[in-house]
């Protein structure tokens, strides 16, 4: 505690001139003990006008001397005044008044008179600031876990306190003002009393049968040994924490094997559904390459999967990191770069106490999922790009290189060939991430699969929500397997999950199905012509590509090369279905 706390800012002022009489009747007025007195009246600012200082013991003793109060106080008042600083310690003030026999101090702060400290004024002030600190400082070490006890410099109790009673079953009222060697005769805090030197963190038995571990710490003021605190704490206590912490550790073990092992059935390559060519060609490569280390590029449509084929690769790869996704066009510029290399403290405006791991250093020993990376600024590619060629990342604001082992998988449904003419993809970082490239075709080229995804998220969605069996007729499966899907698997699963939650007889009909899909399939003409009271699905499907080919062909005028790329097939794909379907005619 400082002066300025607790000192008054009312100072009674009287010229030097002044008659005796004149103090007294102001002291008497103001209830104040003491008058300063100026040569000028106006001693707000104190630049040696401050002559001395009157109270009312002077007066009483001049009364006594039978003194003719008429006479100037200049005359009788006290010319040695001592001063302090607002900023002194309000101790150092007291001792200072102690010191010196005197009943109060003048504040001074920059040359002006700020203030008054008396001894009433500690009273009031000051030794109730330390009583209700005391008493703070007591109910601190009355509710610690552990077992406190202090003495004085001659081995006297002065604290005990409620776990001390329950450790040594002593009661507070029979310890405390007792030697401590009359209950306990091995007790470290009397060791550290006498050679005057802390113990800490020892195991020891101050009594039969009573195992603790113990610190004792000696108290020096002013360099002079006042006394030991110690605390204790009981080992049986910290055996059964040490037990309870243990099981708990092997709960959470348990749980995350069970959860990785989920997880590992979700995404393993196992649980991807599909069983047209391209689909199956896809899945073969993945799982060739997925024990390498190689980089992976995979392309196709949104929807198509490109998140699942990513996980089920890191699955199959062995590896004990992590996989971490990150979307690379859902985080603004300015944040990605922290986002992915990290930063350190004090790397920019907002940024944590501690720092921040990045996703490189989260992934490191696992795999980094780079989706969207069509979208990554180019001053951001020439920063991955380093990562790929020497493994080292920097944080953000730090010069310190930290190895990663990090497997790069990353996915695109943009054309990263026009993005690199166009700019806007560094070439060298195309190839770097194009080890290995896996294409993913959307969900209108490989309709054989839809029937097997509808049932199986049909099952899916019905224990969801608890609607039992759930029948999709024929109809339905005929409607859904040529509808064009252009947000592919996505579109596919939210749609079914739709219609399970919308059924309520136990059967999908078309007359749940959104009007949009119904209208696609009625305006369809060649599919109504074609297929008409025909539910041979390969029929069908071959229609449908027939279809396509030849709109396709049309639209781009004959052109085979701008056909296949309209179709998103290779021309020889188109050359092979053109001959399949005996359409060499188009050519």
């Amino acid at each position: 505690m400082y002066v300025h706390e607790i000192m008054s800012n009312s100072i009674l002022k009287i010229n030097s001139e002044s008659f005796l009489e004149s103090a007294v009747e102001m002291m008497l007025t103001n209830s104040r003990d003491e008058v300063v007195i100026a040569k000028d009246i106006d001693i707000s600012k104190f630049n040696g006008n401050v002559e001395g200082i009157i109270t009312k013991s002077d007066i009483g003793k001049l009364k006594r001397n039978r003194i003719d109060f008429k006479q100037p106080v200049g005359k009788y008042m006290t010319k040695d005044i001592i001063f302090t600083s607002p900023y002194e310690l309000i101790k150092d003030a007291r001792d200072l008044m102690i010191k010196n026999s005197i009943g109060r101090l003048l504040v001074v702060d920059k040359g002006q008179l700020v203030g008054i400290v008396t001894t009433q004024i500690l009273l009031n002030s000051y030794y109730l600031k330390v009583e209700e600190m005391e008493n703070q400082f007591s109910s601190i070490l009355e509710n610690l876990h552990e077992a406190v006890c202090v003495v004085n410099s001659k081995g006297i109790v002065t604290f005990w306190n409620k776990k001390s009673e329950k450790l040594y079953g002593i009661p507070q009222s029979e310890i405390v003002g007792k030697d401590i060697n009359d209950f306990f005769t091995n007790a470290l805090i009397t060791r550290a009393l006498k050679e005057k030197r802390p113990f800490e963190n020892l195991v020891h038995e101050p009594k039969r049968n009573s195992n603790v571990v113990l610190s004792a710490i000696p108290i020096v003021y002013e360099g002079n040994l006042i006394g030991v605190v110690s605390t204790d704490r009981d080992i049986d206590e910290i055996t059964k924490l040490s037990a309870e912490l243990e099981r708990e550790k092997s709960k959470v073990e348990l749980l995350q094997e069970q959860m990785k092992t989920i997880i590992e059935d979700k995404y393993s390559f196992g649980s991807i559904i599909g069983k047209s060519k391209a689909y199956v060609d896809a899945m073969m490569l993945a799982k060739k390459i997925a024990r390498t280390d190689a980089s992976v590029l995979i392309t196709g449509e949104s929807g198509t999967g490109k998140e699942v084929f990513a996980r089920a690769i890191h699955h199959e790869s062995g590896r004990k990191g992590s996989f971490v996704p990150i979307n690379c066009s859902a985080i603004p510029y300015n944040l990605l770069e922290s986002e992915l290399f990290g930063y350190v403290e004090g790397a920019f405006t907002g940024a944590l106490k501690k720092g921040k791991s990045g996703k490189f250093e989260l992934a490191n020993g696992g795999t980094i999922f780079l989706d969207e990376i069509g979208d990554m600024p180019v001053e951001m590619q020439t920063k991955l790009l380093r990562v790929l060629q020497d493994g080292v990342i920097n944080r953000i604001g730090s010069e310190k290189a930290i190895m990663v082992d990090v497997r790069i998988i990353s996915a695109t449904n943009k054309d990263l060939k026009l993005l690199m003419k166009e700019g806007k993809f560094r070439e060298d970082l195309y190839y770097r991430l194009n080890v290995v490239h896996i294409y993913l075709p959307p969900l209108r080229e490989r309709k054989e699969d839809i029937p097997d995804l509808v049932k199986t998220f049909v099952e899916e969605f019905s224990r969801k929500n608890a609607k039992g069996h759930i029948e999709i007729t024929p109809e339905v499966m005929k409607i859904l397997t040529n509808y064009r899907w252009n947000g592919n698997i996505r579109e596919l699963r939210n749609t079914i999950e739709r219609l399970v939650i919308l059924s309520s007889d136990g059967k999908i009909g078309v007359n749940l199905l959104q009007d949009e899909i119904v209208n696609y399939i009625n305006d369809n003409q060649d599919f109504e012509e074609e297929n008409a009271n025909d539910f041979d699905l390969q029929k069908n499907v071959a229609n449908m590509e027939k279809n396509m080919i030849r709109n396709a062909m049309k639209e781009v005028g004959g052109n085979k090369a701008k056909a296949a790329e309209l179709l998103n097939i290779k021309r020889s794909t188109l050359y092979y279905k053109l001959n399949q379907y005996n359409m060499l005619d188009l050519l």
